[in-house]
């Protein structure tokens, strides 16, 4: 892939436009400079700003950041350390905190309202430690929305910004599409390039065109157009929305993305009403409601024909380490219950959908399992340099039509493949048969791939081991973590051209190129499972039930995503795992519920207030059931022209959930919170650090996304759980990223047994546990429970049926199944917590004082790392410095 395409480049690929940018390299050597000028520089504010008492008095920055996260950075002086060890700012007044974290205006909406100080009475104490608890929590802001803003969300105006993610609310849709399809970072838009510039703020927004809508939300409406086919505008091609305005007596339309008038189509027509409203609208979703889908022409559809319905694939590897793992043979034990599993429309009985099995070695082995076969055909193909498909009809068959066949074949597969001594492996070639398969029957679908080890047998996408962990954290970095070949590039942008999603699920016990062969499922919109040093006794729960979610969950086909926005502004860049032929397509072999599409929305013109920013997503697909469907998501912003209304209606989820796809946020950040000081926040003295009100844990999130091991992981880690951690974010929806960045820490020692509520979480922090208690962490992908020494003997009696902490057997990934009420409330909270995330998380048990405790206090992201990343009262200092930089 050259560097010209716009849309999934190699995940570090610097100079293309698209993908996650280099993720590691720059940031590591710490914040580059920030001199005193911001883009136009904002002139010190009356006098000196320098001159007022630093944030916190005794100790004046973070201690030495010289940690793969933070180097001290260039414009950032370190005075002579202080008696407790920190170093102190040049200016330090010696008996005077002067700490000043202000919100800006409090309760909701956020107003620019009277700023405190909120130590007032600090001012003239003896410099102190800052008191973490102090800082703005994560916690309460979550509790707040929580209480304020739970209920009913309509969406009946433009520019509503909705409530948090972790909020459990109701959207009825009254026009602008549910939040859980598509969020902005801001949803009043500066009216100016300029302003856009000076306050840093990104344009972002992240799409989950398929997401799943909770309890009592509607589904969105079918609709059916007939020969006519969806209504659009002439011009931009936009579709019939609730942003038409209608004229002439309804024979035209006005459109508010491109300001074009189109003919209304004779068998569209409707009278207006003597508001100029249809008469009709409340019969016509597309007329009323923010997301609905239309059924497509043969215009939309590949050759103009309809399509046959999608099918899954399953590629099983079964050379050595497969096998003596256990997988294949519990893999092959489960399909039964899977295959049970497909998807089906909407109203339809049962599942269309076909399925096909391919196994592999270093030969790539087809199986004919058509119904009315007494027992199943193998055909071998040897010539991996040029696969092809050498079954003209029974490899892809009806699920229930074959199933004695099916249970046929999976009891023979373990028992072919029981002594196999084969550990060279292919892995381009089995893919190329599966592509090839699909092709052959004129279908799309998905590759569901179960591999074990680095390809190194002569064939196609053979692969040198280039294992050099050294590298992680270092400039160097790039070099193993682009792809060593393009092989599984081209071979990702084949699949998606023919619509076929490909997923990967990786069982390693060493280095397998992740960088290179997850190409694959990045470039087709599929995603990668991995499953290190797998046993099936230990890991088996774990991947059938990830297998079961990943078959069963929505998800479309053959796929293509337009964004379209009002004059003034357009969408640049796209994030996520898809494949861009020009600018403005993502071309998907399948998009599922659990994806997420972040993009970036640039000014190229002025707007005015009146017109406010239309921004219209369509999605054609294939459902599961072969239909041919578009879906549409529209969403409507305001405009502003006082920087205040920008800083009141963020989305700060939105906001962290687009930086993570970034790089150089120090600077970002410390710009935003710059310009909101100089001119939305009343004037103050520049020792008190004032956030604005939306934003206050904007200094916070940033630096878990530093910390996480997505942006900084180091030689700590393997090659390839580093680039599964740079993927995973890529694709992570905001209800994801949020766990993922912020861990929950549930305290669960005294639990009520009697109610089914999660417990509310606690911050982030060692400071938080207690000795005698146990807490559960989870962020989506690890699932710990901690458990103090001092733990009460009955609790541990009756949860882990031993008489104290130190007898826990803490090698067991499931907790004992004990009949006591305590035992299956924790038993179950363990299993809603897993079912609310995408990913099937294996417990790890962790006793206080114990080696992997290390481990579990990676995640305790409020507190400083054992790698010397910051903790988050230091980095709200070295923030508080690097925003008075800008601002002197």
């Amino acid at each position: 892939m050259g560097g010209q395409i716009q849309g999934g480049p190699p995940p570090m690929g610097g100079q293309i436009q698209g993908g996650p940018s280099p993720m590691g390299g720059r940031m590591h050597g710490g914040p580059p400079p920030m001199g005193g000028q911001m883009h136009g520089g904002p002139p010190p504010i009356g006098g000196q700003m320098g001159s007022g008492p630093p944030l916190m008095g005794g100790h004046g920055g973070p201690p030495q950041m010289s940690g793969p996260m933070l180097g001290s950075s260039p414009g950032y002086q370190q005075g002579p350390p202080s008696n407790n060890g920190y170093p102190q700012h040049p200016d330090v007044y010696p008996n005077n905190t002067g700490m000043g974290y202000q919100p800006a205006g409090q309760g909701y909406p956020p107003g620019p309202g009277p700023q405190q100080p909120i130590h007032p009475g600090l001012q003239s104490q003896p410099a102190r430690r800052l008191d973490p608890d102090e800082m703005p929590s994560p916690i309460q802001v979550m509790k707040d929305d929580q209480r304020n803003r739970s209920g009913v969300f309509v969406t009946n105006q433009k520019g509503l910004v909705p409530p948090l993610v972790t909020t459990n609310f109701i959207t009825q849709d009254q026009g602008n599409s549910s939040p859980r399809f598509i969020r902005s970072t801001m949803y009043n838009v500066p009216a100016t390039i300029d302003m856009m510039k000076q306050t840093a703020v990104p344009f972002g927004l992240v799409v989950s065109p398929l997401a799943r809508p909770a309890e009592k939300e509607f589904p969105p409406p079918i609709v059916q157009m007939g020969e006519l086919g969806p209504v659009r505008c002439n011009r931009c091609k936009a579709y019939m929305c609730p942003f038409m305005q209608f004229m002439d007596g309804g024979r035209r339309f006005h459109c508010l993305f491109c300001k074009a008038a189109t003919e209304v189509p004779a068998e569209y027509f409707q009278h207006l009403d003597h508001t100029g409203q249809r008469v009709d609208r409340y019969e016509r979703p597309e007329l009323v409601l923010g997301t609905y889908e239309f059924i497509a022409t043969k215009d939309y559809c590949r050759n103009n024909t309809f399509p046959q319905p999608p099918a899954v694939v399953f590629l099983l590897d079964v050379s050595y380490n497969n096998v003596k793992s256990g997988m294949v043979h519990l893999l092959c034990s489960h399909i039964k219950d899977i295959i049970k599993l497909l998807p089906r429309d909407e109203g339809a009985d049962k599942s269309t959908m076909k399925v096909g099995f391919i196994t592999y070695n270093n030969t790539v082995h087809f199986y004919n399992i058509k119904g009315v076969l007494a027992q199943p055909q193998m055909m071998v193909v040897g010539d991996v340099q040029d696969m092809f498909m050498p079954l003209l009809e029974g490899f892809l068959c009806d699920p229930v039509e074959s199933e004695a066949v099916i249970d046929s074949l999976m009891e023979q597969i373990p028992a072919m493949f029981a002594d196999t001594r084969e550990t060279e492996t292919i892995l381009a070639p089995a893919i190329q048969a599966g592509l090839e398969a699909l092709k052959a029957s004129n279908c799309a679908g998905k590759l569901l791939v179960f591999h074990s080890s680095l390809p190194i047998a002569e064939a196609p996408g053979k692969l040198k081991n280039r294992d050099d962990r050294k590298l992680l954290g270092t400039e160097k970095e790039k070099t193993v973590l682009v792809p060593q070949v393009n092989t599984y590039n081209n071979l990702g942008q084949e699949c998606v051209g023919a619509g076929v999603g490909v997923d990967l699920f990786m069982f390693n016990n060493s280095y397998i190129d992740l960088a290179t062969i997850g190409q694959v499922a990045r470039l087709t919109g599929g995603e990668v499972y991995k499953y290190t040093y797998f046993q099936a006794d230990l890991d088996g729960d774990r991947l059938i039930s990830d297998i079961k979610r990943n078959v069963s969950r929505p998800i479309a086909f053959d796929a293509i995503m337009r964004v379209r926005t009002s004059t003034g502004v357009r969408a640049t860049d796209f994030y996520g795992h898809f494949f861009m032929s020009n600018t403005t397509d993502m071309e998907l072999g399948t998009i599922d519920c659990d994806k997420g599409v972040a993009l970036e929305i640039k000014h190229d013109d002025k707007l005015t207030e009146e017109d406010g920013v239309y921004v219209q997503v369509a999605l054609l697909y294939t459902s599961c059931g072969g239909q041919r469907r578009l879906r549409v998501i529209n969403l409507g912003l305001k405009t502003c022209s006082q920087m205040a209304d920008l800083y009141r209606s963020c989305d700060l989820d939105t906001v962290v959930n687009f930086f993570s796809k970034q790089e150089n946020l120090v600077n970002r950040c410390a710009q935003m919170l710059a310009c909101y000081r100089k001119n939305c926040a009343s004037p103050s003295s520049a020792g008190q650090l004032i956030l604005p009100e939306c934003m206050k844990l904007l200094p916070l999130y940033i630096n878990c996304v530093l910390k996480s091991d997505a942006v900084s992981g180091g030689s700590d880690m393997t090659i390839d759980d580093r680039w599964f951690a740079m993927q995973a974010i890529t694709i992570m929806d905001v209800p994801s990223s949020v766990v993922y960045f912020y861990p929950r820490l549930i305290p669960l020692h005294d639990i009520d047994v009697d109610s089914n509520e999660i417990p509310s979480p606690i911050r982030c922090s060692s400071e938080k546990l207690r000795d005698d208690g146990v807490y559960l962490l989870e962020n989506g992908i690890y699932l710990f429970l901690w458990i103090g020494l001092n733990v009460g003997m009955e609790w541990v009696q009756n949860v882990f049926g031993v008489h104290s902490a130190a007898q826990i057997d803490i090698d067991r990934t499931e907790l004992l199944e004990i009949d006591n009420p305590l035992s299956m409330r924790i038993r179950d909270l363990i299993e809603d917590i897993r079912i609310q995330r995408h990913r099937s998380m294996r417990l790890t048990l962790v006793r206080q004082r114990d080696k992997l405790e290390l481990v579990f206090k990676h995640f305790l992201v409020e507190d400083r790392g054992l790698d010397g990343s910051v903790s988050y009262v230091d980095f709200l200092c070295h923030m508080h410095k690097e925003i008075r930089g800008l601002l002197s």
